[in-house]
């Protein structure tokens, strides 16, 4: 497996032991209040991350590498300046739009740039 999907799964195991600690800390309490920020750290952080490095493995060699590591940059600082206002909400505080909002872009963006991984990957000629 390549460093780039083995960075993506290595990722994707914090993110979800991050979420699972979460719920475990919700059910443990039964406070509920943060199935907000629990889903956002397992879909955008777990699966999320998993999916991507799941393409980057298949694909191989055919995977562009520099943008590659631009998703898996793109992404992991879209998570971490998002998740903390998720957090903030789920408190009843109001979170910081701008950094709210840069990092919904940045989600965004990430999900761009992998499509334009897979457009790339599939233009490339199958390796031998």
């Amino acid at each position: 497996m390549s460093r780039l999907a083995t960075a993506f799964f290595a990722a994707a195991v914090l993110y979800a032991l991050a979420g699972m600690a979460l719920g475990i800390h919700m059910g443990a309490t039964q406070d509920f209040a943060m199935r907000p920020l629990h889903a956002h750290i397992n879909l955008l952080g777990w699966a999320g991350l998993a999916l991507m490095g799941a393409f980057y493995g298949v694909a191989g060699v055919n995977a562009p590498r520099k943008l590659g590591w631009t998703v898996f940059a793109v992404a992991n600082a879209a998570n971490l300046l998002m998740l903390p206002m998720v957090w903030l909400i789920t408190q009843g505080k109001p979170p910081i739009v701008p950094v709210l909002m840069v990092g919904e872009m940045l989600a965004l963006l990430s999900i761009v740039l992998l499509g334009v991984s897979v457009l790339m990957a599939g233009r490339r000629p199958a390796a031998a």
